[in-house]
Order: C-alpha cells, then sequence, then structure tokens
C-alpha cells in the first residue's frame, strides 16, 4: 500500500488522524465521551442519591450496545451510533429533569403525565423575571437539549470506533462484565440504598405501563359518590349563616412544626396565637392530612382536598375538572351560600372556577393590589386577608360567603417577605407595604446560601400564620369559621429528601357548636397539632366534613 493510498483512506481531518497527532488530546476526548455516556446509562435520577458510590453500577443496556457494535456489519456499525446516540441522548436529558424534580417535588419526572408542568414553569418564570427571561431561558433550555443529543450521538459514535479497534479486549470485557452483572443481579447487589449494581432501566418502562393505565383506575374511582344525590337543603345545615374562609397555606408541611431547624419560632407562633384567640373566644382543633404532593403542584393538593379524590398527577387533574364530581366548593353553592376564590397568583383565565363551584373569582389584577411586588410577584398576605374582608364580608348583612384563598407568601422563592404586620386599617391597595419591598432580601442574595434558604422559608411561615391570628381577631365574630392547611411539604432543599407529605389543618370557630359537630374526630386542642395528632389522607375530608355539618353520605 502506499503512502498516498494510506493518506486517502484516513484524511488528516479524520477523529483517528487528529487522536495520533495529538494522542494526549484524542484520549482526554475519549474518556470525556466515555464518561458522558456512563452517566446517561448509570447516574441515579435522584439529587440525594449523586454520590460516587451510586455509580459503581454495570449498566445492562451499555453490555448491549457493545454486543451490537461487535455483531453488526461494519456499514451497520455506523448507521447504528445514530440512533443509539440519539437515544442515550434523551435518557440523559431525562436524568437531569429527573434530578431536577426530585429537588424541587421529591420525586422523578413521569414521562406521561408531567409534560404541562414545564407550561406551569415558564408561566412562574414570567411572573418572577418577566418575559424577556422565561423565553431566555426557554430558548437556553432547548440549546442545552440539542447540544446534548448532538454531543451523545458524537460520543457513540467515537467509542464505536474505539469498539472496532480494540474487538478482542472489548468482547473479553463484555463477557466478564455480562457474568459480574447477572451476578450482582441473583444477589440484588447495593453499594447504596435503592440504587442496584445490576443497572437497568425497567423502572421507567414499569412507570409508563402505570400511568397508562391509570386512567381507567381514576374513572372507575371518581364514578363513586357518596353525595352525587344527596338535596341541596341537606347540604352543611350545621354551618348555616356562617362564613367559611377555606385557606390553603402554600408550602405549610409537618416539617414546619417538628423539624428542630423551624419548629421553635414556629411553634411559638402557633402556641401563641392559641392563647391570644382563646383569651378572645376562639376555640381551635388540629391535625394532619397527607397531601398526594410535595415541593410544588398545589393545586393537585386543592382539588383532592375539594372533590374527595386522590388527585397525585396532571391527568387525573384534568379529567376531574372536566367531570360533574361535587367538589366541598360546589356543594356551599348549591346549599345557598355565595363562593367566592380569591386568587392571587393567578393572572389569567382560571376555567376551573366553574367546576368548583365559584360565583365569584379574584385575580391578581382584579383584587386591588398597587403596592410592591414580593416573592414571585404576589402581594402579601396580610393584603390577600385584608381583601377577602373588604371585598366579600365588609358589607353590613351580606349574604353568608364561602372562599377559598391561597396565601402564597410562603411560596417559592421565600423572598422579599414582610418584615411584620402593619395595621389593618393602613393595608388599602397596598401602597403601605413598599418599604418593606425595599428592604428585604432579594431572592438572588437568599438562593446564595440553602442556610438562608432556610431561614427565608421559616419567616414567610411564621407571616403567613401571624397574619391569620391577626385576622381571626380583628375580623373574626360569630359566624366567622375559618380552616386553614398546608397544601404540600416544602422543596426538598428545606425538608431534606423526607418522603413525609403530611401537611397540618385547622379548624377555628367561636361559635362553640361548629367543634362539637367535629369532637369524635379526635383532633387535638389549639393551633398546633401535636405528634399523636390524627392523619388522614386529604381526599378524606371532603366526606367527613359533609357529614359532620350536614346529612350522613347514602352510598351511591
Amino acid at each position: 500500500m502506499s503512502f498516498f493510498t494510506r493518506f486517502r483512506r484516513r484524511p488528516a481531518d479524520s477523529p483517528d488522524a487528529a487522536g495520533r497527532r495529538h494522542p494526549v488530546a484524542g484520549r482526554v476526548i475519549t474518556v470525556l465521551a466515555c464518561l458522558f455516556v456512563l452517566f446517561a446509562l448509570i447516574a441515579p435520577n435522584q439529587i440525594t442519591t449523586l454520590t460516587p458510590a451510586a455509580f459503581v453500577r454495570i449498566p445492562l443496556e451499555g453490555l448491549l450496545c457493545v454486543v451490537l457494535v461487535l455483531v453488526l456489519p461494519a456499514r451497520a456499525k455506523r448507521i447504528a451510533a445514530v440512533p443509539v446516540g440519539v437515544i442515550l441522548g434523551l435518557l440523559a436529558i431525562v436524568k437531569v429533569v429527573d434530578i431536577g424534580f426530585s429537588a424541587v417535588l421529591a420525586r422523578p419526572f413521569n414521562l406521561v403525565f408531567d409534560w404541562p408542568l414545564f407550561g406551569a414553569g415558564v408561566q412562574f418564570l414570567h411572573a418572577s423575571v418577566g418575559v424577556a427571561g422565561a423565553i431566555g431561558a426557554a430558548v437556553v433550555a432547548v440549546i442545552l437539549a440539542l447540544a446534548v443529543l448532538v454531543l451523545m450521538t458524537l460520543s457513540i459514535m467515537r467509542l464505536t470506533r474505539l469498539v472496532v479497534r480494540h474487538n478482542a479486549r472489548a468482547t473479553g470485557a463484555v463477557a466478564v462484565l455480562g457474568v459480574a452483572w447477572v451476578t450482582c443481579a441473583a444477589l440484588g447487589a447495593q453499594l447504596v440504598p435503592g440504587v442496584p449494581v445490576a443497572g437497568v432501566a425497567t423502572g421507567r418502562l414499569l412507570q409508563v405501563q402505570r400511568s397508562l393505565a391509570d386512567r381507567k383506575t381514576f374513572a372507575k374511582e371518581s364514578a363513586v359518590d357518596a353525595f352525587a344525590g344527596t338535596p341541596d337543603a341537606q347540604l352543611l345545615t350545621g354551618l348555616r349563616g356562617k362564613d367559611v374562609l377555606l385557606a390553603f397555606v402554600e408550602s405549610y408541611g409537618r416539617n414546619a412544626i417538628e423539624s428542630p431547624k423551624y419548629a421553635p419560632q414556629v411553634d411559638a407562633v402557633l402556641d401563641a396565637g392559641s392563647a391570644q384567640l382563646r383569651a378572645a373566644g376562639f376555640g381551635s382543633r388540629s391535625a394532619f392530612l397527607t397531601s398526594p404532593t410535595a415541593g410544588g403542584g398545589s393545586w393537585l393538593a386543592h382539588s383532592t382536598l375539594l372533590s374527595g379524590l386522590w388527585i397525585n398527577n396532571q391527568q387525573r387533574y384534568d379529567s376531574l375538572v372536566k367531570s360533574h364530581r361535587l367538589t366541598l366548593s360546589d356543594a356551599f353553592r348549591r346549599a345557598g351560600w355565595h363562593t367566592a376564590a380569591v386568587m392571587p397568583g393567578t393572572t389569567g383565565a382560571w376555567p376551573e372556577a366553574s367546576f368548583y363551584g365559584y360565583q365569584q373569582v379574584y385575580d391578581r389584577w382584579t383584587i386591588g393590589y398597587r403596592g410592591p411586588r414580593f416573592n414571585w410577584g404576589t402581594p402579601p398576605d396580610q393584603f390577600n386577608l385584608s381583601a377577602f374582608q373588604r371585598l366579600e364580608r365588609a358589607a353590613p348583612g351580606h349574604a353568608p360567603v364561602m372562599a377559598e384563598l391561597p396565601l402564597v407568601t410562603s411560596h417559592a422563592p421565600w423572598a422579599p417577605t414582610p418584615s411584620g404586620l402593619v395595621d389593618w386599617n393602613s393595608v388599602g391597595d397596598g401602597s403601605v407595604f413598599g418599604p418593606m419591598a425595599a428592604a428585604g432580601d432579594s431572592p438572588e442574595a437568599v438562593w446564595r446560601s440553602p442556610g438562608r434558604v432556610r431561614t427565608a422559608y421559616r419567616k414567610s411561615i411564621e407571616y403567613t400564620l401571624n397574619a391569620l391570628v391577626s385576622y381571626v381577631r380583628t375580623y373574626g365574630d360569630d359566624n366567622l369559621v375559618l380552616v386553614f392547611l398546608g397544601d404540600h411539604q416544602p422543596a426538598p432543599i428545606v425538608t431534606g429528601q423526607d418522603p413525609n407529605r403530611d401537611v397540618p389543618i385547622t379548624i377555628v370557630a367561636k361559635d362553640p357548636k361548629v367543634l362539637e359537630k367535629i369532637s369524635g374526630w379526635g383532633w387535638q386542642d389549639g393551633l398546633r397539632p401535636g405528634a399523636k395528632a390524627p392523619v388522614w389522607p386529604m381526599k378524606a375530608l371532603r366526606d367527613r366534613f359533609l357529614t359532620a355539618f350536614g346529612t350522613p353520605a347514602t352510598a351511591r
């Protein structure tokens, strides 16, 4: 073979030629390509398991890919490298998304249900950093995803050439690792709990299978409604004439009142509030509910509580709001209450309002706020409570009202938070909060340190709880019934990877007959439930509430 022929067969600009000219650089690129592929194959999908030991795994898919390269004809090897690279690139993207979901929602990404959450994320960015910031983040995410796909394909092509050049060594390595994989799989070997050494991606396939089957499961569950045929006149008779406020406190989870990081201060607020309300003639009872979500997805918790069904994914939520299920809020409407939703975090249309039975919706633009932006652009909770009072309870002789009010000051990023409450007569249009917003910490400053994030979270919970207690003391009367609860535990940066999904719930009333109705529930006295307080699934409250304050259900 002449020099000219050899030169034509291996062009000077080919990767192999570059590797010979720069052997160190070529080896570095090969190692990086191998690490990139291994990340896609063996990296755990939870942020807490991202430890060196978790990477000591034997990926079955990787072994099968090497076998494929060894047995395919030469031309087919090059063709197969492209789809394999794209598939592994997609797997790497899903792994990164999984890690992000585990850091925020304490669970991996669901390939069937979770796509709408990206839209919700863009809306959150829009409200937090504006249109340009949201568009910029989306563009960067798309560019990075495309870059992963291209780099993964190039990495697979490079490693394919490496396997071809070292055919005999690759065959021996696959044989040894294959025996090791079978042995580890048979023994169930794990260096990190929940991360088997014999790695395989069947868990994803099973997740997809279960998710696709969930539509039928939910249809069967939702077909049973013990209160569907209850006459309107028999609904909620034990609360006639009462104003009922259902307040969801964002991210108010069990950790807030039990974790040593937060409990000393939060419990002090709750205990002081119990004493103050008791002195003003109010009683309270508390327990725990188990939320269907954690870290986010508040609408799943709201719909679970109001519908009496377990709404733990977007598909169930979409099916629910298209149905005729009786919700707790619509039961109030049917029983003669004026129903309203005070939604300070809603900036656009909310078609679900009709499903829930709300006759009036106040969103961020109609609530009357003219003050500075807090948190992710929302009014502070004291203003939201003041707006509810002004819009629904201030008129003498007003019709009994039932309202849902999500309190969002304790929503991430937990900054800035008002430094304290103002006089209720001074709340007005919210302009009074200007100096507090200017003096408060910015999200950028808070999120530089996990410790500062946790402190900001605790202070936001304290603020909202103080606002609720102060509202009852200021505006409460014999006809006010307040039900407040957490929607879910906060993100794992606050709780750690705590699988607990319990949230506190409290009912406050001045009329002793209201609390007598729930005396059989076993809930504890005061605003703070203790460690031995009852724990119910969140979906159980609708039926128990309708039974306690109305007519027992009739099975259907």
